[in-house]
């Protein structure tokens, strides 16, 4: 087996070509972009582009590490969980991206303002933009992580480099430059994906004295613990799937930079498109991105529970041939750089939105202002991952932050969805909501200091989900709209 040091001349060079190309496509959009080509609002992008895009900023690194742990310890749970959202992402989506082709005109929250009120849509804008960077912080440092420890790569260059490489493409060639690179990391992930799931069913057939990839299935299906095809397990039950469902429902309907694939599309036709490809995606990926950490359960067993998290780069070590650690360490990359260059994008596309008129009304300023942004949000989100690395408890607040995030995501999802599709409610209603539902879910989440079960997604979520939606209620009829608001609610969902 490798050590995780043992990055052979070959694996550096992959790397180095890798983000090379990163920064030659920045270069190449740099060029070539506009100030609406720079946020998307040109509607100019290809529907397939856009599928890609929209599937590679669904997940991180987190997804190899959360996911295959899953896989590993408890086996099928890992796929289920994956392809039990399948339907409702496909049923939802078909309806979501048309409505949001039609509202979002120059940033994925602009419509706030007319469905709801300025203040509401600037509040959700200041709001955002902590726990986007949050977010931001914690993908980058799960990468640094995975590929300092797990793989050799040095953890703190591997997080100022990877940031880095984000800010230049990105504030070179806006959202262009970030779709192509996500389509050009697609296919560096797709290579690992299809190779890996081969060698570990050929290295499962080894256990048995076989050879070949169904000898290799049959040694998973007689060696596998008990339950391991089962699709629920210790706390992943039907009643978590089915929050998670919704969670996962809310999240991929209201994220900026998922909406923005949806907008910036060329027509609503596309925008449908766009979902029919991230559905065959969901369908396809799952087993070939979770089969090896339940074949390493087999011919790498006993691994301790706090080493499970690395159990994909384990098993990389484990399989992979001399050399081919670098394009394991260049998918890495690919998977969180994606996701990190869209909300890079969809960040400054927010924060040029909601500035004054006067300041972003010139084609030229608003490109200008929007790589600024970009610098600014793109900077900050590594100091903020330095700062979390260096904090002693740092695992604690990784922890702690994805507890927060069930307070606020549906405080802020249901009001947002909500005014896309329900005309009764008043233009108030969505503050009194949303505020009314954090502040629930604050307090609430305080109680879990003592009933620790309160903070957990089966609990939270639900429990806040429910308040904000009776508040959107209690709202409209504690804040009615004037005939002249009501006017303007009808325009709205005349032109949805």
């Amino acid at each position: 087996m490798t050590s995780p040091s043992a990055l052979c001349l070959l694996d550096w060079v992959t790397i180095a070509v890798f983000f090379a190309v990163m920064v030659a496509v920045g270069a190449y959009y740099g060029r070539r972009t506009f100030s609406s080509q720079f946020f998307g609002d040109d509607r100019s992008v290809p529907w397939w582009l856009s599928g890609v895009s929209f599937w590679m900023n669904t997940f991180s690194a987190l997804a190899f590490v959360m996911y295959s742990a899953l896989a590993y310890k408890f086996g099928y749970v890992a796929i289920a969980l994956s392809w039990v959202t399948v339907p409702f992402y496909f049923f939802i989506g078909r309806i979501i991206a048309p409505r949001w082709r039609r509202a979002a005109t120059k940033s994925p929250i602009d419509y706030i303002s007319v469905r709801y009120t300025p203040g509401m849509c600037r509040f959700m804008a200041v709001l955002g933009l902590p726990m986007q960077l949050l977010d931001n912080a914690l993908k980058l440092l799960a990468i640094g992580t995975v590929v300092g420890v797990g793989m050799g790569f040095p953890i703190v260059e591997s997080i100022a480099v990877s940031g880095a490489i984000i800010i230049i493409y990105t504030f070179l060639g806006g959202l262009k430059a970030a779709l192509a690179c996500d389509f050009i990391q697609f296919f560096v992930i797709l290579a690992l994906l299809v190779a890996l799931p081969f060698i570990s069913a050929e290295r499962l057939a080894q256990t048995d004295g076989g050879t070949g990839i169904v000898c290799g299935i049959k040694a998973l299906l007689a060696k596998a613990p008990a339950g391991f095809f089962s699709s629920t397990a210790d706390k992943y039950d039907w009643v978590y799937i089915a929050v998670f469902i919704v969670m996962c429902i809310c999240t991929s309907s209201t994220n900026w930079s998922l909406v923005q694939r949806y907008y910036s599309t060329r027509s609503e036709k596309d925008a449908k498109k766009v979902v029919g490809l991230v559905t065959v995606l969901y369908i396809i990926t799952p087993v070939f991105m979770y089969f090896p950490a339940m074949a390493a359960r087999v011919f790498m067993p006993g691994l301790p529970e706090s080493e499970m998290n690395g159990v994909y780069a384990a098993l990389c070590r484990e399989v992979l041939p001399t050399g081919a650690m670098g394009l394991v360490i260049a998918a890495m990359f690919s998977a969180t750089m994606s996701s990190l260059a869209g909300n890079f994008n969809a960040i400054a596309t927010v924060v040029v939105g909601e500035l004054p008129q006067r300041l972003s009304q010139d084609v030229a300023s608003r490109r200008r202002l929007g790589r600024i942004a970009t610098v600014v949000v793109g900077l900050s989100v590594i100091g903020l991952t330095f700062a979390m690395k260096y904090i002693q408890g740092a695992d604690d607040l990784f922890n702690l932050s994805n507890k927060v995030f069930g307070v606020f995501i549906p405080a802020i999802s249901r009001p947002m969805l909500a005014g896309l599709f329900v005309r009764k409610f008043s233009k108030r209603s969505g503050m009194f909501a949303m505020l009314s539902g954090m502040a629930f879910g604050l307090v609430f989440f305080s109680f879990g200091g003592k009933w620790p079960w309160i903070r957990e997604i089966t609990c939270m979520f639900p429990a806040t989900a429910t308040v904000t939606v009776i508040c959107l209620y209690v709202g409209t009829r504690i804040f009615g709209d004037s005939p002249a608001e009501r006017e303007e609610v009808d325009r709205f969902f005349s032109r949805l």
